[in-house]
């Protein structure tokens, strides 16, 4: 499993992580097997959040005894984000997740309280050794430069965005600020909502064709294509440890300029639309 520096958290982190929104949906021993199995496998990047349900209680029960194996992530939602209630939202989450500390804490989008507040929030939360990092999520590179004229440089660790093959947005402006100032881009989604190509679609035959000369699967070949640029990381979810094996085994897949041509001609960027996409 590759690995590179997450923005400005001072660690190497799994390109490929572990996504698990929704995942307290299913049979939940599958979904901790598929966490384990991930782990094992490198895919020591756990995200999780606050707004998703159990999902914390089923990642909880994943890393018990192996919380130094892993990167964890999870997230306050908007609605919690004045200063002292991102406090409370970490505390709870650390609660749920039966650890003392969490790697990267991020705002899960932007909502009605003040940058200000969240980033002193996230800053006393360092200081107490609550949370290692912090970070944001769904930010526009708009609301991006304005995080930063609040934070300073080198303060943001992450944005966390919706990004997979018919949902590239974020190429146009968000990338190219991150990889500028530093900060790590965190793919969520990478196999868009239940709109994967099918094998016999025009798309999908390109996935199939790729794949079988780099011998991959089509799912591999987009998580290596979504993770080309070096600031970029994703985190796709598993809902069992076959899968999970899946999504590792394309941390070591590269492809090369002509592959990557032919993806992004089967999958256009098209223009950047005037706001950043989410889910």
């Amino acid at each position: 499993m590759k690995q590179r520096t997450f923005g400005n958290a001072l660690c190497e982190v799994s390109v490929i992580g572990q996504g698990t929104w929704y995942i307290d949906h299913g049979d939940r021993a599958a979904a901790i097997a598929a966490l384990r199995k991930g782990i094992d496998l490198g895919m020591t990047h756990i995200d999780t959040a606050e707004m998703y349900g159990d999902a914390e209680l089923v990642v909880a029960d994943a890393i018990e005894g192996r919380r130094n194996d892993v990167f964890l992530v999870s997230k306050v939602l908007p609605s919690n984000a004045s200063r002292k209630g991102t406090i409370q939202a970490c505390e709870r989450s650390l609660k749920r997740l039966k650890t003392d500390r969490l790697d990267c804490f991020l705002l899960h989008w932007r909502g009605q309280y003040p940058l200000e507040e969240t980033v002193a929030a996230f800053d006393e939360l360092v200081r107490t050794g609550k949370i290692r990092s912090w970070g944001v999520s769904n930010f526009d590179a708009d609301d991006l430069d304005e995080l930063l004229a609040v934070a300073g440089k080198g303060r943001i660790a992450c944005n966390q965005v919706l990004y997979h093959l018919n949902e590239r947005a974020i190429e146009h402006s968000v990338i190219p600020w991150c990889e500028a100032n530093g900060v790590a881009v965190v793919a969520y989604s990478p196999f868009g909502h239940d709109d994967f190509p099918a094998p016999q679609s025009p798309k999908g035959k390109v996935l199939q064709e790729i794949g079988a000369r780099v011998g991959a699967t089509p799912r591999q070949v987009a998580l290596s294509f979504l993770t080309r640029a070096k600031s970029v990381f994703a985190i796709p979810k598993a809902a069992s440890a076959q899968h999970a094996a899946e999504n590792a085994a394309a941390g070591g897949i590269v492809l090369d300029p002509q592959e990557i041509a032919a993806i992004e001609k089967a999958f256009p960027l098209g223009k950047e639309p005037s706001s950043l996409p989410m889910i």
